[in-house]
């Protein structure tokens, strides 16, 4: 393969500390490179170098003659008196750029949604993110460096930054690198995951299923001792072995020792037992919503709202940007009142919010971390373990020194792990996480996942980090339309529905004229009709619940019926194949009706 750009031998160094000592790497054609490690640790600095806006203290880095390095910091350059239009396309003639294919793509899956004549001073950060992010991928690039371009982003949006990138350049050309704490965008997109720890840059081949993959075996060969086995990373393999096998499979390396190592690790998380447990602290009633609607002046954002949620649950709401999902959460924790409809809490019902704003810290600002740790209780128990609040923010990635800081003095990421912790020793029997995972690096995303792993209670979830969502919840509802429904095949189904629903009306250019009818309606039923949809579209859900039961009923026999009996293993086998034929079938009904009523 051609080779693009390299680095040799980079040293890096401040007053205060070496960031990095003696790095040496390459970025050859073919390449879409991932970069990982702990926030601090210099990954933004080692792709500054890279792209040439951090000059190294010694070293260099070389570029192959005309190679076209295009770049995405983490803030903008672009100009606050400029018009959206004209930050993205430049003086270009819009026959010009309205003809290319590229670009149509990037406007409508970016910035179909702003105003294509607005002042960028006065757009919104996230906005202001999308029109640079799109600014850059209008461009031809041989090789280009992306910081955090998820941020920002909604799970439609990620979805379509992936595919894109995907196809932006043939297989054996480009070169593609990105830092992201995303961990379903490197797996989708990434062929090799440097890790950025203690000074050195570590390359592993695949995305990041991969990388945890290798990561694990590295450690096992270098253990001195058994102990050494039991790290968080063998959890999280073990749920990447289990739940995305296809994502481990593409990497050329050997596996076995890994696999031997995680053999008799049990599933991240116990179901039955989490629901028992939660059941005895939180009685039958959590939270019901019944025909919940709420408007704010004109505008209404939840409509015909019922949702009953059970102890021990653990939901994920997908939805995009401005759908009513933080609404949504206000419903349950009673911070928003419905405007039609009615809201009922359990009488032993605790509920924990861990929110965007870290409104949680604002009235301890002023004291050191410390201080605040010793008003807290003083175990917390995981695993059976009892646990300090100091070594719970240690299992959190919080480093010791920072324990004389004061609360805000500290970094996005360590204020995220310090909130966290508050939340778990208030000891709620109900968390609601509002998009937890911003200012959080991949090793904390694990840690977290690893705590409420072993939290008995009901966990609701709003992000767009669909990796989080998919490894901590068990089921997923989606708002479409102001409504909340079940959606029984994830997050691929919810982007189906989306695609559908915006089909027609979604792939306007801004700026340009869209070829079809926008608005158009199809598919349109009477109300009678609707309602009969929306009961079978019940029975169907309902039917869904029952043989979900039944298929988990047949896993817990067939893991305690005895191996030597074949004939009687054949018939579960059989059972479960029939059931899983059942559940496709029960879900593409699903899929069929919830089109029809929108």
């Amino acid at each position: 393969m051609a080779h693009l750009l390299g680095a040799e031998a980079l040293h890096l160094e401040y007053p205060t500390r070496t960031v990095f000592d003696s790095v040496t790497l390459g970025v050859n054609e073919g390449d879409r490179i991932g970069i990982v490690g702990r926030n601090g640790d210099g990954k933004s600095s080692l792709l500054g170098m890279l792209a040439g806006q951090v000059e190294p203290t010694t070293g260099r880095v070389t570029r192959r003659g005309g190679v076209r390095f295009g770049v995405l910091d983490q803030s903008d350059r672009l100009d606050d008196d400029a018009a959206v239009g004209r930050s993205i396309v430049g003086e270009r003639p819009e026959h010009e750029w309205a003809g290319d294919a590229r670009v149509r793509d990037v406007l409508t899956g970016l910035v179909a949604d702003i105003d294509w004549d607005a002042r960028v001073g006065d757009l919104s950060g996230g906005q202001r993110r999308r029109v640079a992010l799109a600014a850059l991928l209008v461009g031809e690039w041989d090789v280009l460096a992306l910081d955090e371009p998820t941020n920002h982003l909604d799970m439609e949006g990620v979805a379509w930054l992936a595919d894109h990138l995907k196809r932006r350049w043939p297989a054996s050309s480009g070169g593609l690198v990105v830092i992201t704490h995303d961990r379903w965008l490197l797996d989708e997109v990434c062929t090799e995951t440097w890790e950025v720890h203690d000074g050195t840059v570590d390359s592993f081949e695949g995305g990041y299923a991969a990388y945890v993959l290798q990561r694990v075996e590295r450690d096992r060969q270098a253990a001195a001792t058994e102990s050494k086995r039991q790290n968080l990373m063998r959890k999280e393999l073990a749920w990447l072995r289990r739940g995305a096998p296809a994502r481990t499979a593409k990497p050329k390396f050997r596996i076995d020792a890994a696999n031997q190592l995680i053999s008799d690790v049990p599933p991240p998380r116990n179901p039955l037992e989490l629901q028992r447990l939660a059941i005895a602290r939180l009685g039958k009633e959590v939270v019901d919503i019944e025909d919940a609607h709420v408007r704010f002046g004109e505008r209404e954002v939840l409509r015909d709202v019922t949702w009953r949620i059970g102890p021990g649950e653990r939901t994920g709401i997908l939805g995009a940007n401005g759908a009513g999902k933080s609404t949504l959460l206000g419903l349950v924790s009673g911070s928003v009142l419905p405007t039609a409809g009615r809201v009922k809490r359990g009488k032993t019902v605790r509920i924990g919010m861990l929110d965007q704003q870290f409104s949680q810290l604002a009235e301890i600002g002023g004291d050191r971390v410390r201080e605040v740790l010793a008003r807290t209780q003083t175990t917390f128990t995981i695993d059976g373990k009892d646990l300090t609040p100091a070594q719970l923010l240690e299992r959190l990635g919080f480093a010791r020194e920072h324990l004389s800081a004061r609360v805000d003095e500290l970094s996005g990421g360590q204020k995220r792990r310090l909130q966290l912790l508050l939340l778990l020793l208030s000891q709620p029997n109900v968390i609601v996480l509002d998009e937890p995972t911003n200012d959080v690096d991949s090793d904390m995303l694990a840690a977290m996942e690893d705590l409420l792993d072993s939290w008995p209670g009901t966990l609701i979830v709003v992000s767009h980090d669909r990796y989080l969502l998919e490894r901590v919840t068990d089921q997923q509802y989606a708002i479409l339309d102001g409504r909340l429904r079940h959606v029984p095949g994830g997050v691929d189904e919810y982007l189906r529905l989306r695609r559908a629903q915006d089909s027609g009306t979604a792939g306007a250019v801004p700026g340009s004229t869209p070829s079809g009818p926008a608005g158009a309606e199809t598919g349109s039923v009477s109300g009678a009709e609707r309602r009969a949809v929306q009961k079978e579209v019940a029975a169907v859900e309902r039917r869904l619940a029952k043989v979900d039961a039944e298929v988990k009923a047949v896993h817990r026999a067939m893991a305690e019926h005895d191996p030597s009996d074949y004939p009687g293993l054949q018939r579960r086998t059989d059972e479960l194949r029939a059931l899983e034929a059942e559940v496709a079938r029960l879900e593409e009904r699903w899929l069929e009706l919830s089109e029809l009523v929108g």
